[in-house]
This record gives C-alpha cells, sequence and structure tokens, in this order.
C-alpha cells in the first residue's frame, strides 16, 4: 500500500512538468512579439525626448581674460642730495603727499656756516669793486690832466708814461675786483642750493609707500629715505601669449577685477604692448592704465583683466548646449518630420562662443530650430519626440513633438 502511495505522487509530479514546459514555451513567442521588457533582439528603441530652440540673430564677443599684478603709476625714490645726518622724517607709512612737499631734512648747520662765510667774502668783494672803481677814476682823471700838460710840454714825457700806465693798472684792478665779485656770488649761490638740498622733498604726488630711515641715520645721495607710490592710477602689468599677443593693441578698453573686491569691475584701457616676446616665456608684457577712484587699488595686488578681441553684432547663434561632436565633427541636430520625427545631424561651423551663445558661420539659417537638451545622446536617425513640460499629459507633449 505504502509503495502504491509513492508511485502515484512521483507520477504527479511529472504531469505537472509537463503542463509547464508547454506553458513556458507558448510564452516566448508571445513576449518576442509583445516588444516588451527582455523581448527579442529585433525590438524598437523609444523615441528620445529632446527640447528645441530656434536659430536668431544676437550680438556675441569674444574675450579674453589674462592675469597680471597692479603697480603705481610711478614708483619714485626719495633721496638726499648732500651727505650728512638725518635730522628729522616728517612722513610716515602710508601719509599722503604732494609733489615738493618736505618729507625729511638732514642736519644743516656746517653748511648754513658756510653760507655765512660765503656771504662775508660776497660783501667784501663788493666792497673792493667800489673801491677799485674808485681808483679808476681817479687814474683817469689824471691821465687827462698830465695829457694836456703833456701837449703843452710843461710835464716831462716820463711822468705822463707812469700815469698812464696806473690808469691801465686801475683797469685791470677793476676787472680782477668784478671777477672776485662774481665768484664769491656764485660761491653764495652754491651754498644755499646745498642748503636747501638739506631738505628732502617728495618728487611726486602719492602716498609713503615705504620708509626706510629713522632720525640720526647717517645719509648720502645713494641711500633713500622713503618710497613715494603714485596710485591716482594704477597699473596692471601682464603676459601676452603668442595666439592673443595680434588681438591686443593700445587703447582697446579693459575691465579689471581684483579679488578684494570681487563684485566690482574698474575700467580701464590698453597702454602698451611690447614688441619682442620673452625667449624663456614666449610671452609679451603689457601694460594696462586703471582708474583708481578713492585709490582702492593697491600696488602688489593680484589682478584680472577682460578683454573683448573681437564682435558679432549681428550673429547667428544658438545655445550652447546644442553644439554636439560626431565622428569627429562638429554639428547640431534638427528634427525631420515625418510619421516619426527622428533627429538629423547637421555639420557647421562655430565662432564666437559667448557665455551661452554660440556664433554659427555656416551650415544653418535664422529660424531654424535645433535640438538643445538631449543633443548629446543622439545619433543620426534617432527616433525622437518633443519632451513633456511638468504637469503636462502625454498626449499633449505628442502634439507639441510634431509640430516642431
Amino acid at each position: 500500500m505504502r509503495k502504491f502511495v509513492v508511485a502515484a505522487i512521483v507520477a504527479a509530479l511529472g504531469i505537472a512538468g509537463v503542463v509547464l514546459y508547454k506553458d513556458s514555451g507558448s510564452a516566448a513567442p508571445e513576449a518576442a512579439t509583445s516588444g516588451g521588457p527582455g523581448g527579442g533582439r529585433g525590438a524598437a528603441r523609444a523615441p528620445m525626448p529632446v527640447e528645441f530652440a530656434p536659430v536668431k540673430r544676437s550680438m556675441v564677443a569674444e574675450r579674453i581674460t589674462i592675469v597680471g599684478n597692479l603697480i603705481g603709476a610711478a614708483t619714485v625714490e626719495a633721496v638726499p642730495k648732500v651727505n650728512g645726518r638725518l635730522q628729522a622724517v616728517y612722513v610716515r607709512l602710508g601719509d599722503s603727499v604732494r609733489r615738493g612737499q618736505a618729507i625729511a631734512k638732514v642736519e644743516d648747520r656746517e653748511i648754513q656756516e658756510q653760507v655765512n662765510q660765503a656771504q662775508g667774502a660776497f660783501k667784501v668783494a663788493e666792497a673792493t669793486i667800489r673801491q677799485r672803481e674808485a681808483d679808476l677814476n681817479l687814474a683817469r682823471t689824471n691821465l687827462e690832466r698830465n695829457r694836456t700838460l703833456v701837449d703843452r710840454q710843461l710835464l716831462p714825457r716820463q711822468t705822463f708814461d707812469d700815469t698812464e700806465a696806473r690808469h691801465q693798472s686801475a683797469i685791470a684792478q677793476l676787472d680782477l675786483a668784478r671777477a672776485q665779485f662774481e665768484q664769491a656770488r656764485a660761491r653764495v649761490g652754491e651754498l644755499r642750493i646745498n642748503l636747501s638740498n638739506t631738505v628732502i622733498s617728495s618728487p611726486v604726488d602719492g602716498f609713503v609707500g615705504k620708509r626706510y630711515l629713522d632720525p640720526g641715520a647717517s645719509v648720502s645721495p645713494n641711500v633713500p629715505v622713503a618710497s613715494i607710490v603714485d596710485i591716482r592710477t594704477v597699473r596692471m602689468v601682464a603676459a601676452l601669449v603668442e595666439k592673443d599677443s595680434q588681438r591686443v593693441r593700445g587703447g582697446m578698453p579693459a575691465e579689471v577685477k581684483v579679488d578684494a573686491f570681487p563684485d566690482q569691475k574698474f575700467t580701464g584701457r590698453v597702454s602698451r604692448v611690447a614688441p619682442v616676446f620673452d625667449p624663456l616665456t614666449r610671452t609679451a608684457e603689457m601694460e594696462v592704465e586703471v582708474a583708481n577712484p578713492g585709490y582702492r587699488l593697491k600696488p602688489g595686488m593680484y589682478s584680472r583683466v577682460e578683454l573683448t578681441v573681437a564682435e558679432r553684432p549681428d550673429a547667428l547663434t544658438v545655445p550652447r548646449n546644442a553644439i554636439v561632436e560626431l565622428d569627429g565633427r562638429t554639428g547640431i541636430f534638427t528634427a525631420e518630420a515625418a510619421a516619426v520625427m527622428t533627429a538629423k545631424f547637421n555639420p557647421v561651423q562655430i565662432g564666437i562662443r559667448d557665455g551661452d551663445a554660440v556664433e554659427i558661420t555656416t551650415g544653418l539659417t535664422e529660424g531654424a530650430r535645433v535640438i538643445t537638451t538631449g543633443a548629446g545622446a543622439l545619433k543620426d536617425g534617432d527616433r525622437i519626440v518633443a519632451a513633456v513640460a511638468p504637469g503636462q499629459g502625454a498626449g499633449r507633449g505628442q502634439r507639441g513633438g510634431k509640430g516642431q
């Protein structure tokens, strides 16, 4: 009895296996023809949702950004013109100074004494001239009187000759006195200049960038006391690479930014571009003059300048995300109208890239609609459908696609 039950169970399991096998075999063709998940190799790819944008005309500009450093419009060392000991320094770091303003003083006691002595010598020379002029007048009078007496033969010739010699000597003495007078006057002028040179003045308008010495220090004409920086305007010095050198020219408008004022642009212009390149860096030095209202820009600041090197006021443009690379070619996709929309690849030539806009020089016409979102995943001939906006039904999205 027990053996009979076991045999019945085995037979039942066999019948169930046959039934399951047939069911699975009949379901496979249905799945293959249904196009559902897990279907056969012949299943069609679903249309790709994409977005469109029109080709339109707009202004585009090509800009380049170059980094550099700011320097003052002029940086000049204030140096003494005489040797001596520094008596006083009148300025501190950061002080504003004007051209000609006294910023330091060298001790002048010795020079002042020399000036006094020279002025005394000058007065002596001046008095000597007056004496020599009187002597000459007397010699001239004697000469005229003796000439009359000699002509009347009332005076020996020898006496007249002596009178004439004294007259010539008086003339020479007056000339010598006049020369000594000029020499004394020149000496006074020289010492007065030396005295004025004990005052060290600012050579330019600006600010004290550095103060090198304090009172009591020994100075000479090659020892600077302070550095004066003119920052009414500043200069940005940058290195220009070869490929940009032909597009940058003097007088070109410039916009400069610094990290200290990230939200502000400072206007300037390209003042000069070096005509030669550094053989080591292969760059040419460029300078940009920048207005500095409020003296906020400081020499030494790291800066960036943006230059507009090309402009197209009426260019054909497409959004940047419409540009794709396919099989080594640059182009865009448009929609081919048919029973089912398909993507068509169109090779194009691009020009200026300006933010999100890209200039198309050849390959498109104004008013054409190009694929933007989704273009990077397409191949030529792929089926496409207009993307459905959030909240819109599928049917409405399909109608929108046919209208592209």
